[in-house]
C-alpha cells in the first residue's frame, strides 16, 4: 500500500471532515496521514516517505501542496471544495467512489510547467528562497497596499521591451493563464503547453497587451520610480521590492504532477462551466 497525504483547505469546514471520511472508508488508517494546507511544518515533516496526495479544497490548495510535491515529483490529485477548480480532478460527490482508481495507478499521469522567480537586490541575489521561488500559476510584481502605480522596465531576453506605468506585471504559466492573468484579460493557454504569458495590470503607459512567450524565454523585471513594490508568488507568499531591485523569471525545472482519468478533452469540455458561462443544452 502506498503512502497517502491527504491536505486539506481548513478554512472550509466540510474539508477535514472529507479527508476523514477518506481515510476510514477506504481503510487508509495504517498507510496516510492527513494536515491542513497551512501546517507547513507538519507538511514539510511528512511530504518525504509520501506517494501520493490527495487535496481536499480548490486549486488554492492545490498551489500551496505542489511547493512540497514538486521538488519530490509526487503526484496529486484534487478534490474540488472551491469555487473555479481548474486543477482539481474530482467532486466531492464522487471522490470516495473515484479515488480508489487513482491510488491503485489506474491513470496517467499530466506534467504542469512551472517558472522560477529571483529576486536580485543591490544587484545581487537576494537571500529569499534558496533556489528562487517555483510558481506553478505566476509570479506577480505590482503595487502594495499604496494607490499608486508603479514603474516596471520589462526586459525580454536581455532585451528593452517596454517601461510600463502600472498596477503591476503578472508572468504566468499555462497552468495560471485562467486565473489573475485571464481576469485582466489575458489568453487562456492549453495546460500542457511550455510557454510563458507575460500581462501587464491596468497599464496607465506603455504596453498593455498580453505577450505569449517561448518557454525558454528569460524575463526581467526592474522597478524604476520610487514606489516599493510587492512581489507575489501564487498569490501567498509575498515579498517587498524596493526601487532598484528587479526579479528574473524563467521556467523552472520542476515540474507540478497530476493524476488524470479524465481524457485530455475534458478540460475543454469543462472549460466554460467552471469559467462560470453556461452553454445551451448542457
Amino acid at each position: 500500500m502506498k503512502t497517502i497525504g491527504i491536505i486539506y483547505n481548513a478554512r472550509i469546514p466540510e474539508a477535514l471532515d472529507l479527508s476523514t471520511a477518506i481515510v476510514n472508508e477506504l481503510s487508509l488508517e495504517q498507510d496516510s496521514w492527513v494536515s491542513p494546507a497551512e501546517n507547513l511544518e507538519v507538511l514539510r515533516e511528512k511530504i518525504p516517505d509520501t506517494d501520493v496526495v490527495i487535496t481536499a479544497g480548490g486549486d488554492g490548495t492545490i498551489l500551496r501542496a505542489v511547493m512540497l510535491t514538486a521538488p519530490r515529483d509526487i503526484p496529486l490529485v484534487g478534490i474540488n471544495m472551491g469555487r473555479l477548480g481548474f486543477m482539481t480532478e474530482l467532486q466531492v460527490y464522487d471522490a470516495l467512489e473515484k479515488l480508489p482508481m487513482y491510488l491503485s495507478g489506474d491513470c496517467r499521469i499530466e506534467e504542469h510547467s512551472m517558472i522560477r522567480c529571483k529576486l536580485y537586490k543591490n544587484g545581487e541575489e537576494s537571500a529569499d528562497g534558496e533556489d528562487g521561488f517555483h510558481a506553478l500559476n505566476d509570479v506577480v510584481l505590482g503595487r502594495g497596499s499604496i494607490s499608486r502605480v508603479v514603474t516596471i522596465r520589462t526586459v525580454i531576453d536581455g532585451a528593452d521591451l517596454a517601461s510600463v506605468r502600472a498596477d503591476g506585471i503578472i508572468v504566468s504559466t499555462a497552468t495560471g493563464s485562467t486565473g489573475y492573468s485571464l481576469a485582466v484579460g489575458g489568453p487562456i493557454l492549453d495546460p500542457s503547453s511550455d510557454s510563458i504569458v507575460l500581462k501587464p495590470i491596468a497599464a496607465h503607459v506603455g504596453l498593455a497587451a498580453s505577450l505569449v512567450l517561448p518557454a525558454e524565454t528569460k524575463v526581467n523585471l526592474h522597478l524604476e520610480g520610487t514606489q516599493e513594490a510587492v512581489l507575489s508568488v501564487d498569490g501567498f507568499l509575498n515579498v517587498t521590492v524596493e526601487p532598484g531591485d528587479w526579479i528574473e523569471v524563467e521556467r523552472s525545472a520542476l515540474k507540478a504532477r497530476f493524476l488524470r482519468a479524465n481524457p485530455p478533452n475534458h478540460y475543454y469540455a469543462t472549460l466554460t462551466r467552471r469559467l462560470g458561462f453556461s452553454i445551451r443544452g448542457q
